[in-house]
C-alpha cells in the first residue's frame, strides 16, 4: 500500500477562503423603512450592529397597548375582596402557628357538642328562644378528653349540616348549630389549641353570616313570586331596602339577641354584622356597641380572639371610620395590663403562663394594627388617636406602651415615619419595659424599618449612639448581638468605620468570657455576612480589628456560611496575589472542606462549598514567584484531598505553570520537572479514566515542549493505561455520548502522537499498535467505535509517512519523525504495514455491524478514508469495489451518499469503481 504525497502548505494557500473587508456587520440589517426601526445608525452614517436576538428580546419586553375598557370596581368592593385574602392568608398562618398537642381536654358543655348526634330531618319552626338555649342548660364543670382529629373532624361535619340545614330551608336548625359551634369559643381550657378552633368555628360564623345576606339581598330584589324588584349597589343605602326584607331582617337580630350567653350572642351578631346595612346606614355605631360588649367576656385569651372577629367582620362595610380600631387598642393595652401586673399567674379561669398567654394574643394584637396603618391617608390620624404624637412626622418618645402592642405598632408603621422618627422610637421603645415582650426584639425591629428606608434615616448619627448605649448596657451576648445585627447595615451604609471597629472588639471581649450559643451564632453569621458582602475587596474585611480572631470562634453551619460569602466575594477578582489573604483564605477554605459531608448521599449539598473553594484555588497567584505557587499546589492537594474536581485544577494549574516558566526567559528545567511529577503523582487519584487520560494528554504536551521526551513517553503510556479501562464500568453497554467521548479522546491523541519522535527501540508505530490490541480485547468495543477509531490510526499512520509534518513541536531539542527517519526505508515499511492491518482490519469489522443501514454508511465512510488516505491502485479499487458493493445492497443503488463517494474514487483513479 502506498501513502498519498501532501503538502499541507500548499493545501492550506489553496483550500483557504479569501477575506474581503466589508463595512457592515454580516448579521446587520441593510437600512430599510422596516428596519429602520431596530437598528442604530452611528454618527457617520454607518448601521451599527444589531443583534436579531437581543432585538427579539426587546421586543418581547415592550408593553402592549390594552385597548380594552378596564373594569370599574367598587372601591369597597376592592378593598373588600383584599381583607377576604389577607384574612384567609392570616387564619392560614395562625392554625401552623402554635404547636397543638394529639389530645385535647375539653370542658363538658364543648363535649356534649363534638360527640353529640347529628340532627337528622326539620325541626319544628316554631323553637323559641329557650330551645335556641338548650346547650346553656348543661351541667357545666370537669373535663373530657378527645383526640385533635376528632375535634376537627366534628367541626367540618357541623358545618356541613348547617349548609345542609339551611339548603332545606330549616333556618332555626342552622342558627341553633351554629349557637352551639359559638359556644366552643367558651372554652379555653387547652390554649394552643384556641386559635385552631376559632379559625375553624369563625369559618363557619362566616359561611352563616353569608347565606344570611344572601337570603336577605333576595328578599330586597325579588318579590315573593320571583319578580325582580330591583338591583341594588354595592354603595346601597337602607331607603332603598323594601320593608318585608327589613322585617327579615331584624327578625334575625332579635333571635340572635335573645342568644343569654354573651359570647355566642357576640359572635352570631358579628356574623351578620353587615345585615345592619338593610335597616341603618350607620353601621358603625352597631361596632362601638359590640366592642363595649366585648369588655365583659372575663377570659382574656376569648376576649382577645372575640375582638379579632369583629376587626374581620368589620371590614365587609364600606365605611372608613376607624373609631372601633382605636377602642380595640385601647381595651387591648388595659387587659394586657392586667396581665402584666398580676402578681401570680392565675387570671380568671385562665391558669396559665402568662407569656404563653400573651404570645397567643399576639395575632388579634398583630391583624389590629396592619388594619389601623392599610390605609397611608390615615397614618397621621390614626398616630394622633393612638396617642404616639402629635402628628406623624412628630411621635412622642416618653410615654411608656405595652411592650408587645408597641412592636406590632413598629412592624405595621410606614417607613417614612420610621426613618423620621428613630431617636424618639428609641426613647418609646426604652420606657417600655414590662415582659409582654422581648425589648430587645423592639430595639431589633426598628433597625429592620430603618434599613429599608436606609437613605431616608433622620439624624443617623443620634440614633447610632443611641443604639450603642443601650446594646453595650446589655449582659447578654445574645441580646448584645441581635440589637447590633439590625443596625449594621446602617452602621457600613453611613460608613461609620469607628463603630464597627468598636463592635468588634466588644464582640471579641464577650466572646472570651462566654461560651457561644446557637442563638448567637446565628446573630455573628448575620453580621459577619454584612461585613463581607459589604467590602468590595476582602483584604478591608480581613484588616478589620479582631475579625479573624472572632471566625475563628464560629464552628459549625455559622462558619461555614460564612466561609462561603468570604470566597464569593475573594474571588469576584481577576487573581488573588497578596501572601497575608492567600493565607487567610486557605485557612477559610479549608475549614470550610473540613464541614463537607462526603458521605452523604445529598451531593448538590456540597457543591456550591467545593465549587468555591476550587474557584480561590484557580484565581491564586503568585505572580513571578512560580516555585511558592507549586509549593501552594502541593498544599492544597494535601487540605482537599476529597475533592476530584479540585485535583484536576491543580493539574491545569501546574501544566500553566510550567509552560509560564518555559515561555520566560529564564528557562528553570528542574522547576519544570518538579511541575510534571506533581502531575505524575496527581493524576491517579482522580477516579474517572476519561479524565485521567485528558489530563495526561496535556502533562505530555507540556513534557514535549520542555524537551522532557522520556516524561512524554512515560505519559503517553500511563494515558494508554487509562484507555484500556476508560468504559469498564460494571460492564455496562455503552451510550452514544460515551462512544463519540472515547473516539475523541482516541483522536486527540493520534493528533498529538504526529509531535512525538518515535522510539528507536520499540518502533515508531507502538502506541498505535496498541490501540489496535485495545480494539480487539475489549468486549464494549462496538463495529462502529471501532472503524472511527480505525480510521484516525489510517490518518495517523498517513500524516507521519509525510516528508513534511504539518506541525512540530515547540522545542528544539524535540525532532519530528519526518526529520528524524528522513528517508529511512524501516520508518516507511514499518509504517505501511500498520496501514495494511489497519485497513483489512476495516474490511472485516463492516460486516459485523447488525443494523444494515449503518452498515452502508460505515462501509462508506471506510471507502472515503482509504481513498483520502491511500493511492488508488490495483488492490484499493478491489477493496473500494467490495465496500461500494456492501453499501449498494444496504442502501440503495439511488443513495446520494453512494453516488459521491463514488464519484470522489472515480477523481482520485482511472480505475473504474462501479456501484
Amino acid at each position: 500500500m502506498e501513502f498519498k504525497s501532501r503538502d499541507y502548505k500548499a493545501d492550506e494557500e489553496a483550500y483557504s477562503l479569501s477575506r474581503v473587508s466589508v463595512s457592515l456587520h454580516p448579521l446587520c440589517s441593510s437600512p430599510s423603512p422596516s428596519s429602520s426601526s431596530s437598528s442604530h445608525t452611528q454618527d457617520d452614517g454607518n448601521v451599527e450592529f444589531f443583534d436579531p436576538l437581543r432585538g427579539m428580546s426587546m421586543e418581547i419586553m415592550e408593553p402592549v397597548e390594552d385597548t380594552s375598557v378596564p373594569e370599574k370596581r367598587p372601591v369597597s368592593q376592592s378593598t373588600s375582596h383584599i381583607s377576604a385574602k389577607e384574612w384567609a392568608s392570616f387564619n392560614k398562618l395562625l392554625m401552623q402557628k402554635f404547636h397543638v398537642p394529639k389530645t385535647i381536654s375539653v370542658s363538658s358543655v364543648s363535649s356534649k357538642t363534638i360527640k353529640g348526634k347529628k340532627v337528622i330531618g326539620e325541626l319544628p319552626a316554631n323553637v323559641q328562644s329557650d330551645e335556641l338555649n338548650e346547650s346553656q342548660k348543661m351541667t357545666e364543670g370537669g373535663f373530657k378528653t378527645v383526640s385533635q382529629q376528632e375535634f376537627i373532624k366534628r367541626l367540618h361535619e357541623l358545618k356541613e349540616e348547617i349548609r345542609r340545614a339551611w339548603g332545606s330551608d330549616d333556618r332555626v336548625t342552622s342558627l341553633k348549630l351554629s349557637i352551639k359551634v359559638a359556644m366552643l369559643l367558651k372554652d379555653t381550657s387547652v390554649a394552643q389549641f384556641y386559635p385552631t378552633l376559632f379559625v375553624l368555628a369563625t369559618d363557619i360564623m362566616d359561611m352563616l353570616g353569608d347565606m344570611v345576606w344572601e337570603r336577605i339581598k333576595e328578599k330586597a330584589e325579588f318579590a315573593d313570586d320571583g319578580t325582580k324588584i330591583c338591583t341594588l349597589a354595592d354603595d346601597f343605602k337602607a331607603n332603598n331596602i323594601c320593608l318585608e326584607a327589613k322585617e327579615t331582617c331584624s327578625n334575625w337580630f332579635r333571635k340572635i339577641a335573645s342568644i343569654h350567653e354573651l359570647l355566642p350572642r357576640i359572635y352570631l351578631e358579628l356574623a351578620i354584622l353587615r345585615c345592619w346595612r338593610f335597616i341603618h346606614d350607620n353601621a358603625v355605631d352597631e361596632l362601638m356597641r359590640l366592642v363595649t360588649m366585648i369588655r365583659g367576656i372575663a377570659d382574656p385569651l376569648a376576649s382577645a380572639y372575640c375582638l379579632f372577629f369583629l376587626i374581620h367582620s368589620a371590614q365587609k362595610l364600606p365605611q372608613h371610620d376607624k373609631r372601633h380600631l382605636i377602642a380595640c387598642v385601647n381595651h387591648q393595652k388595659v387587659v394586657l395590663a392586667r396581665i402584666v401586673s398580676m402578681n401570680e399567674t392565675k387570671y380568671g379561669d385562665f391558669l396559665r403562663d402568662r407569656r404563653l398567654l400573651i404570645s397567643l394574643m399576639e395575632p388579634t394584637i398583630e391583624y389590629t394594627m396592619r388594619c389601623i396603618f392599610r390605609d397611608p391617608d390615615q397614618v397621621a390620624d390614626m398616630i394622633v388617636k393612638l396617642d404616639l404624637g402629635k402628628d406623624s412626622l412628630e411621635l412622642n418618645g416618653k410615654v411608656p406602651w405595652i411592650s408587645v402592642i408597641l412592636h406590632y405598632i413598629l412592624k405595621e408603621l410606614p417607613i417614612e415615619v420610621v426613618c423620621a422618627n428613630g431617636v424618639e422610637i428609641l426613647r418609646l421603645v426604652g420606657c417600655s419595659r414590662d415582659y409582654s415582650f422581648d425589648q430587645c426584639l423592639n430595639y431589633k425591629m426598628l433597625g429592620l424599618k430603618l434599613c429599608e428606608g436606609i437613605s431616608q434615616v433622620n439624624a443617623v448619627d443620634a440614633v447610632i449612639d443611641e443604639v450603642m448605649q443601650v446594646a453595650t448596657q446589655r449582659k447578654s451576648l445574645d441580646e448584645y448581638l441581635k440589637i447590633l445585627d439590625s443596625y449594621m447595615d446602617i452602621i457600613l451604609h453611613y460608613k461609620m468605620n469607628p463603630y464597627v471597629h468598636s463592635i468588634l472588639g466588644e464582640i471579641y471581649e464577650r466572646l472570651c468570657t462566654e461560651v457561644v450559643t446557637e442563638n448567637e451564632l446565628a446573630s455573628l453569621q448575620s453580621i459577619f455576612v454584612k461585613l463581607v458582602t459589604h467590602f468590595d475587596n476582602i483584604q478591608y474585611v480581613f484588616d478589620l480589628n479582631y475579625f479573624v480572631d472572632i471566625l475563628d470562634v464560629m464552628h459549625g453551619s455559622s462558619r461555614s456560611i460564612v466561609s462561603m460569602h468570604i470566597l464569593t466575594t475573594a474571588t469576584r477578582t481577576d487573581r488573588i496575589d497578596d501572601p497575608t489573604t492567600v493565607k487567610l483564605l486557605f485557612d477559610v477554605a479549608q475549614s470550610l472542606h473540613d464541614s463537607l459531608d462526603f458521605s452523604s448521599t445529598k451531593e448538590d449539598d456540597n457543591q456550591q462549598a467545593k465549587r468555591l473553594i476550587t474557584r480561590f484555588v484557580d484565581k491564586v497567584d503568585h505572580g513571578t514567584d512560580m516555585d511558592r505557587h507549586l509549593t501552594f499546589l502541593v498544599e492544597c492537594r494535601g487540605a482537599f484531598s476529597s475533592m476530584n474536581d479540585l485535583k484536576e485544577i491543580l493539574v491545569h494549574s501546574s501544566n500553566l505553570l510550567a509552560t509560564r516558566a518555559l515561555r520566560s526567559k529564564k528557562e528553570n528545567l528542574s522547576f519544570i520537572k518538579s511541575c510534571i511529577t506533581f502531575n505524575e503523582v496527581t493524576i491517579p487519584c482522580i477516579p474517572s479514566h476519561s479524565r485521567q487520560l485528558i489530563l495526561y494528554l496535556e502533562t505530555a504536551e507540556v513534557s514535549l515542549f520542555g524537551g522532557l521526551i522520556s516524561h512524554s513517553d512515560g505519559l503517553l503510556d500511563s494515558a494508554i493505561g487509562c484507555l484500556q479501562n476508560v468504559y469498564l464500568v460494571d460492564g455496562s453497554r455503552k451510550s452514544n455520548e460515551d462512544t463519540d467521548g472515547i473516539v475523541s479522546l482516541i483522536r486527540k491523541l493520534c493528533s498529538f502522537m504526529i509531535l512525538v519522535p518515535g522510539h528507536l527501540e520499540r518502533g515508531v508505530t507502538c502506541i498505535p499498535k496498541n490501540i489496535l490490541s485495545l480494539l480487539d480485547s475489549q468486549s464494549w468495543v462496538t463495529p462502529k467505535l471501532r472503524l472511527r477509531v480505525l480510521c484516525s490510526l489510517l490518518s495517523l499512520s498517513a500524516t507521519c509517512a509525510q516528508n513534511e509534518l504539518p506541525y512540530h513541536a515547540i522545542h528544539e531539542e524535540v525532532i519530528g519523525n519526518d526529520r528524524l527517519f528522513f528517508g529511512h526505508e524501516m520508518y516507511s515499511r514499518e509504517l505501511e504495514s500498520l496501514s495494511s492491518v489497519i485497513v483489512h482490519n476495516m474490511v472485516d469489522t463492516i460486516p459485523q455491524e447488525s443494523s444494515q443501514a449503518t452498515r452502508g454508511k460505515l462501509a462508506l465512510e471506510v471507502c472515503n478514508c482509504i481513498v483520502s488516505f491511500l493511492a488508488v491502485n490495483n488492490e484499493i479499487s478491489s477493496i473500494c469495489s467490495k465496500l461500494v458493493e456492501t453499501a449498494t445492497t444496504c442502501l440503495g443503488a439511488n443513495d446520494k451518499y453512494l453516488q459521491s463517494t463514488i464519484s470522489f474514487v472515480h477523481k482520485q483513479s482511472p480505475v473504474c469503481v462501479e456501484g
